[in-house]
């Protein structure tokens, strides 16, 4: 019967209107978006990596610190210099102490790299975290579009099934209504009004389940979208609505279309990844160059008095270049190196694998919605045959020329064949969804 598929846990909104919220499965679509946790942690992963691409960018950029030193010698050191000096024994040593005891030193400092390998290939590697992100969220958002539509056509596929049952049983009740009057002129026999009473128990049976289960998709459906569960909800559009716009263009298996499927970006992306890690481990190789620019005022006194307006400032300044050039590493560049090729080597043979494997996906996605289309057309086909089936019986039993058996199972025939077609028209739905969920479409 219907299947009811376990979803995603999401957070819930609570809506006071008393009227139903009304949903379209694209509006449906564009609301789960908005409204569960998946989809957010998707929003917030891409706004981290747009902040590690502009933290990688700032630290190629000018670089301006500044530092305050304050020294005070509890003892002062002492320092040993020859006699003869001071003009003392030239055996002797005087006892000497320098400086001040207390020192304040305010120094500014412009760092600015010139050349580092390894920096530019980091900024190349930020942008391409940025396109990993986004197609993450972009993976999970097809994820989330796949589930709605499957909730909400969960939803009309119950619905319909209720339909179909509450009109079999106006229908057996009607026809036991005119049976039990046959069966009260002694024209039939009680055993066949029994039979008609155990189908119509049967069905009822089926009406209550299928109560339940609307209950529970529809709490489904609730949780997906990121409502209360309790929220009263109307689904503005059919399966028949659904099946009118699932009829999709043609089109050719080609270079666009499979490199527009989020697996092939993902893989592409991830193979773009450890080429920048190639590049990364050989730029480790290369001298970085690193000029910098700095300014100092020293102030010296034996007490606090650094604000005193009399305190002598004595400034210096710097310019000046590092280079560092790395010369051995016991061959651990090298076999890092050699680690990083092997991993672009694997990646490429994953990517051209995974081309021929969409391709065929693709092919086997098509032809499944062509033939779940064809089947609808064969179920419809056969529901119309078994309505006509079920309206001879009916006559030819009243008339005497058909068994209550025959015409029950006419009636029988008729439900499945109204069950099949519904499930039918369920298929297309989802094949159709597959599909565009594949190609990376719109599912409306």
């Amino acid at each position: 019967m219907a299947r009811l598929i376990l979803f995603f846990v999401f957070p819930t909104i609570v809506f006071t209107q008393n009227n139903p919220i009304s949903f379209s499965m694209q509006q449906a679509i564009n609301f789960a978006m908005k409204n569960n946790n998946s989809a957010l942690d998707s929003e917030k992963d891409v706004r981290l990596a747009e902040l590690q691409k502009w933290q990688t960018t700032s630290t190629g950029l000018p670089q301006i610190s500044a530092e305050i030193t304050y020294n005070n010698w509890i003892q002062q050191q002492v320092f040993l210099v020859p006699a003869a000096f001071l003009g003392d024994n030239e055996n002797d040593f005087a006892e000497l102490v320098f400086g001040t005891r207390q020192t304040l030193n305010g120094t500014i400092t412009l760092n600015q790299k010139i050349f580092d390998g390894s920096y530019l290939i980091a900024l190349q590697a930020s942008k391409v975290y940025l396109e990993i992100s986004k197609n993450a969220k972009e993976k999970n958002f097809t994820e989330i579009k796949k589930v709605v539509a499957n909730a909400y056509g969960n939803i009309l596929l119950v619905e319909k099934n209720l339909l179909i049952i509450n009109s079999n049983i106006e229908l057996i009740k009607k026809t036991i209504q005119d049976i039990q009057k046959v069966y009260e002129n002694g024209l039939t026999e009680q055993e066949n009004v029994e039979q008609l009473e155990l189908t119509l128990d049967g069905l009822t049976s089926t009406k209550n389940y299928n109560i339940i289960l609307k209950k529970l998709a529809h709490e489904m459906f609730n949780l997906v979208l990121g409502l209360d569960i309790e929220t009263d909800v109307k689904l503005t559009e059919s399966l028949e609505d659904l099946i009118a716009k699932s009829n999709l263009n043609k089109f050719e298996i080609s270079n666009s279309v499979i490199e527009n499927i989020i697996d092939y970006k993902i893989a592409s992306n991830n193979l773009k990844s450890n080429e920048l890690l190639l590049k990364l481990e050989k730029s480790k190789a290369l001298p970085s160059i690193d000029a910098f620019l700095n300014g100092s005022y020293l102030g010296n006194n034996d007490s606090f008095s650094f604000f005193n307006p009399a305190q002598k400032w004595f400034g210096a300044s710097s310019f000046g270049i590092n280079i560092s050039i790395p010369m051995f590493s016991s061959f651990g560049r090298s076999a890092a190196t050699k680690k990083a090729r092997i991993n672009v080597d694997k990646s490429e043979r994953k990517l051209k694998t995974l081309r021929k494997e969409l391709e065929i996906k693709l092919k086997t996605a098509e032809n499944e919605f062509n033939f779940a289309n064809q089947d609808l057309k064969l179920k419809k086909n056969s529901l119309i045959l078994a309505e006509r089936i079920e309206k001879k019986n009916q006559t030819k039993y009243f008339e005497g020329m058909a068994s209550s058996f025959e015409l029950s199972q006419a009636q029988n025939q008729l439900y499945d064949a109204q069950r099949d077609y519904i499930e039918a028209m369920f298929t297309v739905l989802n094949k159709h969804v597959e599909l565009d969920v594949l190609i990376n479409q719109s599912i409306n």
